[in-house]
C-alpha cells in the first residue's frame, strides 16, 4: 500500500470498504469470538435454533425495512402481534364451538381475519398520516395502546388456546426432521420483500419517496399512495409473526410482542437502514438479524439474565445509530446538517 493512499495497486479503497462493510465484520469477529469461547455454538443444531428464534423478529424486520427507507416508522407492530394471535384463537374456537366447522379448517378463517385485521391497521397507519400529515411516530403509539387493549378485551386477559394440534407446524414444525419451519418463512419473506424492493417500480418509488418526498412527489410519483402501501406491508407482516408466534406456544396472548418494535427496529438500523429515510438494503437487514441472533444466542449460552439483555440491546441500538450516521457521513450520503424524521 502506497503511503498517503487508502487504494492498493488494483485500486480497491480498503477505507471505503471497511466504512461500507463494517458491520459485516463484527458480526463475523463476534462469530468468532463466539465459536471459540463459547461451548455448543458452532453446532448445525444451534445454528437452526438461532435462524427459528429471530424468524418472528426478522419477517417484520423485513416490513419495517421498506417503511423506514420510505421515510416513516411504526411502533405499533408489537402489539400487531399480540392482536393477530388472540384473533386466530378466538376466532377459531368460536366457529368450532358454534359448529359451524371443525377447528382444524376454523384456522385457516382465524389467520384469514388476522391478516385482514393487520391489512386494516397498516391501510388506517398510512391514511391518518397521508391524509392529516401526523407523523406515524405519534400515529402508531397510539395505535399500539389501541391493539394492545382489542387484544386485552377480546382475550380477557387470559391466554386463548383453542387451536388444533397440525397449526402448532407453522411454527414449530421441521422440514425433513431438520429446517425449522419458521426459518423458511423467513427466507420466504426475504426473498418477496428483495424482489419488490430491487426489481419493482413500488421499491423504486418508495426510495424515491424517502430520500426526498416533494422532489419524488413532483416527478409525478402517488406518494400518498406508496406510503399506504408500505404502513399496510410491516401490518400484514407483523399479523404473520402473530401467527407464527401463536403456532409456537399453540395459543394467544394480549401479552405478546412486548418490545419486538425495538428489536425490529435495531435489526434494521444495525443492518445499514438510514433513519433520515432512502438510504439501505433488504440484504443489510437480513445482516442486522442476523447480528441481534447471534448476540441473543450468545448471551444465552453464556447464561446472561432477561434484564442484562435489555440492557446490552438498547447499547446496541444507541450504538447502531451512532455508527450508522457516521457511515452514511462519511460515505457522502447524509449531510452532517440533516436531521432526523
Amino acid at each position: 500500500m502506497i503511503e498517503g493512499t487508502t487504494k492498493t495497486d488494483q485500486g480497491i479503497d480498503w477505507s471505503r470498504f471497511f466504512k461500507k462493510y463494517v458491520m459485516e465484520l463484527i458480526l463475523g469477529f463476534i462469530v468468532l469470538v463466539l465459536i471459540l469461547t463459547a461451548p455448543g455454538f458452532f453446532t448445525l443444531r444451534n445454528i437452526l435454533n438461532i435462524f427459528r428464534n429471530m424468524a418472528i423478529t426478522g419477517v417484520i424486520s423485513l416490513g419495517m425495512t421498506m417503511v423506514i427507507i420510505g421515510g416513516e416508522i411504526d411502533l405499533s407492530v408489537g402489539s400487531s402481534i399480540a392482536l393477530s394471535a388472540v384473533v386466530v384463537a378466538t376466532v377459531t374456537g368460536w366457529l368450532a364451538r358454534m359448529g359451524i366447522m371443525p377447528m382444524e379448517s376454523a384456522v385457516f378463517v382465524g389467520m384469514a381475519v388476522a391478516l385482514i385485521i393487520g391489512f386494516t391497521i397498516g391501510f388506517s397507519i398510512g391514511f391518518i398520516r397521508t391524509r392529516f400529515n401526523i407523523p406515524t411516530f405519534i400515529i402508531s403509539l397510539a395505535m399500539l395502546n389501541v391493539t394492545y387493549g382489542m387484544a386485552a378485551i377480546i382475550s380477557r386477559g387470559f391466554p386463548v388456546t383453542t387451536l388444533p394440534m397440525w397449526y402448532a407446524w407453522i411454527g414449530a414444525g421441521r422440514f425433513f426432521q431438520l429446517i425449522p419451519v419458521p426459518a423458511l418463512w423467513l427466507i420466504l419473506v426475504f426473498i418477496v420483500v428483495h424482489v419488490i424492493m430491487t426489481m419493482t417500480k413500488l421499491g423504486r418509488e418508495v426510495y424515491a419517496v424517502g430520500g426526498n418526498e416533494e422532489a419524488a412527489r413532483l416527478s409525478g410519483i402517488n406518494v400518498r399512495r406508496v406510503k399506504i402501501t408500505i404502513m399496510v406491508c410491516v401490518q400484514v407482516l407483523a399479523a404473520f409473526a402473530g401467527i407464527i408466534l401463536s403456532a409456537q406456544v399453540m395459543s394467544g396472548s394480549s401479552t405478546f410482542g412486548r418490545g419486538y418494535e425495538l428489536e425490529v427496529i435495531a435489526a434494521v438500523i444495525i443492518g445499514g437502514v438510514s433513519l433520515f429515510g432512502g438510504i439501505g438494503k433488504v440484504w443489510g437487514t437480513l445482516i442486522g438479524i442476523i447480528f441481534l441472533g447471534v448476540i441473543n444466542n450468545g448471551m444465552t449460552l453464556f447464561g446472561v439474565g432477561d434484564f442484562e439483555k435489555y440492557v446490552v440491546r438498547g447499547l446496541l441500538i444507541l450504538f447502531a445509530v451512532m455508527l450508522n450516521t457516521v457511515q452514511l457521513q462519511s460515505l457522502g450520503k447524509v449531510s452532517k446538517t440533516t436531521k432526523a424524521p
